[in-house]
């Protein structure tokens, strides 16, 4: 019994030890960064924990819940904080202040939902440059909002092993969908219920994304893997349109040709009644230089003509000469 005991054991190590390990998210570290940690079942949140993997280890970091309140152990004190300080919205992301190269490892987010019991997600903080990807050959779809759907059909022709579904950003990759065709088993922790086709032999593999919004938008990245361990990479920019942010420009584009369209006819106005009035200025004649001309025409006195014969019988002339006083005669 004894043996059958440690032979049991030495078989639940060895397919612990075989089972592949995901990394749900990859972030970048960065002095500011975030763990995203959102809960994508229904279900209500009671806990809340983050711990980090310290060897074979895990050392508890923070911990929330609503009856309790919120717990940050000491080396963590003042350099982390949950972004949502209550349970609404499923979100448990954590974010870092003043992140070093101390804080590099994996991290594992725990919650507790009723009825549905623990769910965990793990997260890989590396030291690496921008993820963004140098572009040639890939697709670029641009969607509405809603459910959406991006396919890719294989093209080697081995039968493929492994499919995988990632989102890159410039700061973190997030694993969306990986897909065991030999086993028929899929796996995601991603923060929207992914959907996809995992069946042995499949040449196009899908995922669905439900209630796809503006923030869906980015690059995406479609992997298989064959048996021999060749592998296929196909790359596709996705584009979601706002529809809110649609209507607010169409509004914005309408206000403004009204707006431009009431300062023409408020211009055309103005500059139709400057000239009528100019007009009638011109009109008007002036009559201040009228009656200076008229002045002017009365003070001038036509010069006398020396040929212009003198009539003493017509015209009378008149001297005027001063009057002087008579002196009175001496008296002898």
């Amino acid at each position: 019994m004894d043996f059958l005991a440690l032979l049991l054991a030495i078989l639940q190590v060895y397919l612990a030890l075989c089972e592949e390990t995901f990394f749900d998210t990859t972030v970048r570290l960065a002095e500011n960064m975030t763990l995203e940690c959102v809960y994508p079942l229904m279900g209500n949140l009671t806990q809340a924990e983050w711990l980090k993997t310290m060897g074979e280890e895990k050392e508890s970091m923070a911990v929330f819940n609503p009856k309790f309140g919120l717990a940050i152990k000491k080396p963590y004190e003042n350099r982390v904080h949950f972004l949502n300080s209550t349970m609404t919205g499923n979100d448990m992301s954590l974010s870092f202040t003043n992140a070093s190269e101390a804080d590099v490892g994996t991290y594992t987010c725990l919650l507790h939902a009723f009825p549905l019991g623990s769910w965990t997600k793990t997260v890989q903080v590396v030291q690496s440059d921008s993820f963004e990807i140098e572009l040639r050959n890939h697709d670029h779809r641009i969607l509405s909002p809603g459910s959406v759907t991006l396919t890719y059909e294989l093209q080697m022709n081995q039968s493929a092993q492994e499919v995988m579904w990632e989102k890159i950003q410039p700061h973190q990759i997030d694993l969306l969908m990986h897909c065991n065709l030999s086993g028929g088993k899929s796996y995601s922790k991603y923060r929207k219920q992914i959907v996809t086709n995992c069946t042995q032999g499949i040449r196009s593999s899908f995922i669905i994304i439900p209630n796809a919004t503006y923030s869906d938008s980015g690059l995406y990245r479609c992997q298989f893997v064959a048996s021999t361990g060749e592998n296929e990479t196909f790359l596709m920019s996705l584009t979601i349109t706002d529809g809110k942010t649609d209507s607010q420009n169409t509004i914005a584009v309408a206000v403004g040709t009204v707006l431009f369209l009431f300062v023409v006819i408020i211009v055309i106005i103005i500059v139709t009644f400057c000239n009528r009035r100019r007009r009638r200025l011109k009109n008007i004649p002036d009559k201040s230089s009228s009656g200076a001309q008229s002045k002017v025409a009365n003070n001038y006195r036509r010069p006398i003509s020396a040929n212009q014969p003198v009539d003493d019988a017509s015209e009378d002339i008149y001297v005027n000469y001063p009057t002087f006083a008579r002196r009175p005669k001496p008296r002898y």
